[in-house]
């Protein structure tokens, strides 16, 4: 894959950590480590640690796996109500 030619701007970065917080919080609610998690959802647990560290985009299918595992729905992630 290419590299991007322009950074992502703040904003979006800020998102992408605001969403990782979110499902970090929502794995501790569930009383979930981030491997357990992993083996529920079928995301690996390196993907699941760069998602709640802002490091790196889910893609959709992830975050509809990872609300499943976690009895959530996507906008919960999302943030939205």
């Amino acid at each position: 894959m290419p590299a991007r030619r322009t950074p992502r701007p703040d904003w979006v970065l800020a998102h992408r950590l605001s969403l990782g917080h979110r499902i970090a919080a929502l794995r501790r609610q569930a009383k979930l480590s981030q491997e357990e998690l992993g083996n529920l959802s079928g995301v690996d647990r390196r993907s699941i640690q760069r998602y709640e560290g802002g490091q790196r985009d889910p893609q959709f299918s992830d975050l509809l796996l990872i609300a499943h595992a976690l009895r959530v729905q996507v906008a919960d992630l999302l943030g939205q109500q």
